[in-house]
């Protein structure tokens, strides 16, 4: 069975440095488990590596696809195998962990593609009612894998109920690991990471992000990604700037806490607290617990 290294956490605590760290440590590639970072054009807002920053390690799954094709769970598990299947050993390093779990477990998808007329359909309904709506519709829908501001996944639960009369979760993944694999979740004092995640923020404007937004605008395409579809009611003149920021700060705030809850709940992940005034020995302790795993 091969084997994958997992390297997820939220953004700006330094999951980038260290998956290039451990994939020159063993002489692996990097597969990207960012739903964003597949797009091109999508380059600051998603923090995608540069190519001084992959510093010649091999990295798969960024700008592959143009913004406004559609990619889903299901094209990212089989992108991601088609890598997994063929080395013996590999790194996912991202955030997303419906995708991370797709690939490592043995999903299976058969329910019909996505209707993007189904946001138009509920645009009416808060997050709260459409939530509502889903557990009224579907009674055997697990409250505890769908998280109610996640709108696109209870958008998502709807749709295939609507046109099968089956729960989503009838095409989820079965218990079985396709995969041998270690995650390593980074964590951080919560205060040092919010500061960190502002700082990220701010070094986004200045590198250029709201000249990023407009470009992809002129082309009529507004991702919906934590950094980008904040600046549509600014450029319908409804927000100002500052609202903006602000708005970005806080949904990635709130996403780094819904990633650490995912990794906690549903997948077996070693956390591992980061100290920045203490890196090296916090890499250290990582690569000697990848190596003691590695030799079982």
């Amino acid at each position: 069975m091969n084997k994958v290294i997992v390297i997820v956490g939220p953004t700006a605590i330094g999951k980038t440095k260290l998956s290039i760290r451990l994939a020159k440590r063993y002489g692996v590639d990097i597969i990207s488990g960012d739903s964003i970072a597949i797009y091109k054009r999508l380059d600051i807002g998603s923090a995608k590596p540069t190519e001084e920053e992959m510093d010649g390690v091999v990295h798969h799954l960024i700008n592959e696809r143009n913004p406004e094709e559609e990619y889903s769970v299901a094209d990212f598990q089989q992108a991601a195998r088609s890598v997994l299947d063929q080395k013996p050993l590999s790194i996912i390093c991202g955030g997303t962990g419906l995708y991370i779990q797709a690939a490592l477990f043995n999903y299976e998808f058969k329910s019909p593609k996505r209707n993007i007329s189904m946001e138009e359909k509920y645009a009416k309904l808060s997050n709260e009612e459409l939530y509502q709506h889903l557990v009224e519709l579907d009674c055997n829908i697990d409250q505890k894998k769908i998280h109610p501001n996640n709108r696109k996944r209870v958008l998502r639960a709807i749709e295939v109920y609507e046109e099968l009369g089956k729960s989503i979760h009838s095409f989820n993944h079965k218990e079985e690991a396709l995969y041998e694999y270690y995650i390593v979740y980074l964590d951080m004092d919560r205060d040092l990471l919010y500061q960190r995640i502002h700082k990220r923020v701010d070094e986004m404007l200045q590198e250029g992000l709201l000249d990023e937004v407009k470009e992809l605008a002129k082309d009529n395409i507004y991702p919906k990604g934590i950094g980008y579809r904040e600046w549509i009611p600014y450029l319908e003149g409804k927000e100002s700037y500052e609202m903006v920021i602000e708005k970005i700060k806080k949904n990635t705030r709130h996403l780094a806490k819904r990633q650490a809850t995912w990794f906690k709940n549903q997948m077996n992940s070693h956390f591992y607290l980061i100290d920045p005034s203490h890196l090296e020995e916090a890499y250290c302790q990582i690569e000697q617990d990848i190596d003691r795993w590695l030799k079982k």
